[in-house]
């Protein structure tokens, strides 16, 4: 018993649309996808003048974690010293490589005894970290940063 053609080409639609679905639906390759990762941060920040800081962090990205440290400098109006613990989150990430590198940041802050530190940073490979947390010691601060991170 032949078929109705009509019955057919509905049929191939219906089917060209569910591949076509499921097509969307799967994640981009992950050498093409872009993903974020949870940053955590100490670092110890003193300067008059000119600041630098020295710390150490990880970064958690597709289910790994990852050990880096954090050097930096600062111009501007810097005056004190502090210690910080950031939480935050790296976004734009192809490849953990992309993590490292040279970050650059405006910004300023005051801590008298205890504070609020916030943080947004972008590298070279258009890498965003943005990170907020609360420092203690005694700082005033508007300047230019730049801060390096080098995986472990």
């Amino acid at each position: 018993m032949p078929q109705n053609p009509e019955r057919r080409i509905g049929a191939f639609r219906l089917i060209a649309m569910l591949l076509l679905a499921l097509g969307l639906a799967l994640p981009a390759t992950p050498s093409f996808a872009q993903a974020a990762g949870h940053v955590r941060v100490k670092i110890v920040k003193a300067g008059l003048l000119v600041g630098g800081g020295v710390g150490s962090g990880t970064l958690v990205y597709r289910g790994k974690t990852y050990p880096f440290k954090v050097s930096g400098l600062s111009f501007g109006i810097t005056a004190g010293a502090t210690i910080g613990r950031l939480d935050g989150w790296a976004s734009d990430i192809r490849e953990v490589g992309d993590f490292a590198g040279t970050y650059s940041s405006v910004g300023g802050g005051f801590a008298l005894v205890g504070g609020v530190n916030g943080v947004h940073l972008r590298n070279e490979k258009g890498v965003t970290i943005v990170l907020q947390g609360p420092k203690a010691g005694l700082e005033l601060a508007a300047n230019l940063s730049t801060i390096v991170i080098a995986l472990k």
